[in-house]
């Protein structure tokens, strides 16, 4: 799903909204997600999952065209956990294609 059939959702359960204010809303919940990850925090959604920031120790890497050996540096990467509401809903023998 995109960013824009996220909105096209939200105004088909909330006609009252216009395009605009629920661009607004997806943006907003994104844009809070995305500082709160950039600042070191997790993010919570229950029943949904958590977003936190897990740190990657520098290692030596191949670059896959020349096979040369690279230094890759340390970096900060995004996880996502399911909660068990969600891990539920994704394992259940009922779930459509």
């Amino acid at each position: 799903m995109t960013r824009s059939e996220l909105i096209a959702i939200l105004l088909q359960k909330h006609p009252h909204l216009q395009v605009r204010e629920a661009t607004r809303l997806v943006n907003t919940v994104f844009g809070g997600i995305a500082r709160s990850l950039a600042n070191g925090q997790r993010v919570e959604l229950r029943g949904f999952g958590a977003f936190s920031v897990k740190e990657r120790d520098p290692r030596l890497g191949r670059n896959p065209k020349t096979g040369e050996q690279v230094q890759v540096s340390r970096k900060y990467v995004p996880f996502f956990k399911t909660g068990k509401e969600l891990h539920q809903r994704l394992n259940s023998p009922h779930k459509k294609g």
